[in-house]
């Protein structure tokens, strides 16, 4: 089954008969000679009934799982390149109640030279691949201006904390194709370090200039000297602890970590006249329920402190973004190893909701949001429509081939301690503001008593610093506000979502 009645379709088909005409003179051909069009699927009436290129339209998306059952097919292809990205989700869960793999041609931006088509000599079959988690989102990958990121990382030495994590590592890759002066690694975990540095050496020899630092920015008095010799010009910090279950029995670690290591590099920065300091921060900040999540909004607040600094020559700008898709500890890997291994696939609410993009994405939001940075903001990315992780762990079981609920069992395990049901990317005192980039907004921060902050966030770090979970908390939730627990939250989400009764 084929599905979509157009000119990418009409291309395939080309190749199809191509391929099969050199198969029977035994000449090598593609693969395109095993595939076998029984029927096409689109949704233009007019095409309902009717061949196409000598292939009969037998009905639109709605029919694709009882077509597929009468046709016997055995495989879809998804041939809508240009289909948007709320069609082709709805599409993709048409053809996952089928139960039968998927492929699909790539977005028409990332489409090969087809200009052979036709002569025999294209490998337009070669393009279809396997669905991919991101094509499951229901918006196409984000694409970011590299003029104006490459205007400030050029001939700049740029420092990435947490330079050998998922976004740290990808930050590294990216700012290296911007011709940099110099790229320097801190990281405390040495293999994640030491990782990236031999990727890089691999890629750029000798031309990219390269320093891996194995260090911890709690450490004030290491990261001063760091500063010091190697004289940073933009920092894009992205050392953090983000597990939410772990900090949640490891309190005083995330305030450690993420409050006072924030608060030591943000200074440092503004002592050293750095010209930019990008915080790297997470939907997670937003009402936190969890110490992981307030120790973020509280190193958005204290980014914003910096910011507030009349001697401050330093552009502070945070970005803030939800889940990143293969990240170190995201629910795409544990959901592969968990399907591979034959094991049920575990969600923890069958409502729970987050908003996804790809690591690339996110680091080129980074990327281009301290572009645009004039110091002060708070960037918020439009990510499109939530995900249910459910229905992400459904779809991803389909493109094993699997069944979910029969070939793959999914297990509900409850939520986690602190995990929200659903995350949000603005809090409600902040409005939106736009950018030439209509998938980037700004929100309109909000003003920090500066003496009142300064004096709760020394009680917070002197409670972390005595390893006093409940001292610290307390602490926490003082400087944090908008900081609530996860059934207060929880409760009045799931209360919203459930249907109202019909009145007589």
């Amino acid at each position: 089954m084929i599905i979509g009645a157009g000119n990418a379709t009409k291309l395939l088909l080309d190749e199809i008969r191509n391929s099969a005409k050199d198969a029977e003179k035994g000449v090598a051909t593609s693969n395109a000679s095993k595939i076998n069009p029984v029927c096409l699927i689109d949704d233009d009436r007019y095409k309902i009934g009717k061949p196409f290129e000598g292939v009969l339209v037998a009905g639109t998306t709605s029919d694709i799982p009882k077509i597929a059952k009468q046709e016997n097919i055995e495989q879809i292809l998804f041939s809508i390149p240009s289909c948007p990205p709320k069609d082709r989700q709805v599409i993709m869960d048409l053809c996952g109640k089928t139960g039968l793999p998927v492929k699909v041609l790539p977005f028409v931006g990332t489409l090969l030279d087809t200009s052979n088509v036709g002569t025999g000599e294209t490998n337009f079959a070669t393009q279809i691949r396997d669905i991919k988690v991101e094509d499951l989102l229901g918006r196409d990958p984000i694409k970011f201006d590299n003029k104006d990121i490459r205007a400030y990382i050029e001939n700049k030495v740029c420092m990435v904390t947490g330079g050998g994590g998922s976004i740290g590592s990808e930050l590294v890759r990216q700012i290296a194709k911007y011709n940099p002066k110099q790229i320097i690694i801190v990281d405390i975990y040495e293999n994640n370090a030491y990782d990236i540095q031999q990727e890089l050496v691999m890629e750029y020899g000798k031309s990219l200039n390269l320093v891996t630092l194995i260090a911890s920015v709690r450490d004030y008095f290491r990261m001063n000297q760091i500063f010091k010799t190697y004289q940073p010009e933009v920092i894009f910090h992205a050392a953090a602890h983000k597990h939410v279950p772990l900090m949640e029995n490891n309190p005083m670690e995330a305030i450690k970590n993420n409050v006072i290591g924030t608060f030591n590099v943000a200074t440092l920065a503004m002592f050293n006249n750095v010209k930019k300091f990008v915080m790297i921060s997470t939907d997670k900040a937003v009402n936190p329920t969890n110490v992981m999540g307030a120790s973020k909004r509280c190193c958005e607040m204290i980014v914003r402190f910096m910011s507030m600094q009349k001697e401050s020559n330093t552009e502070f700008v945070v970005t803030r973004f939800g889940n990143v898709l293969g990240s170190n500890g995201s629910v795409i890997p544990l959901f592969k190893r968990q399907i591979e291994q034959g094991k049920p696939v575990t969600v923890t609410h069958p409502e729970i909701i987050r908003y996804f993009m790809t690591i690339p994405e996110a680091v080129s939001l980074v990327l281009e949001a301290a572009s645009i940075a004039q110091g002060g903001e708070i960037f918020v990315l439009d990510m499109g429509m939530p995900v249910k992780i459910v229905t992400l762990a459904e779809n991803l079981i389909r493109m094993y081939g699997k069944v979910p609920y029969k070939d793959v069992p999914i297990k509900f395990t409850g939520l986690r301690p602190g995990e929200k049901i659903k995350e949000e990317l603005l809090m409600n005192e902040e409005g939106l503001k736009k950018t030439k980039n209509k998938l980037i907004f700004i929100g309109k921060q909000i003003d920090i008593d500066t003496s009142k902050f300064i004096n709760e966030l020394w009680k917070l770090k002197s409670a972390a610093s005595e390893n006093n979970d409940e001292i610290a908390i307390n602490a926490l939730h003082e400087i944090v506000p908008t900081f609530t627990t996860p059934e207060k939250f929880n409760s009045t989400i799931l209360k919203k979502s459930e249907p109202v009764e019909q009145k007589n």
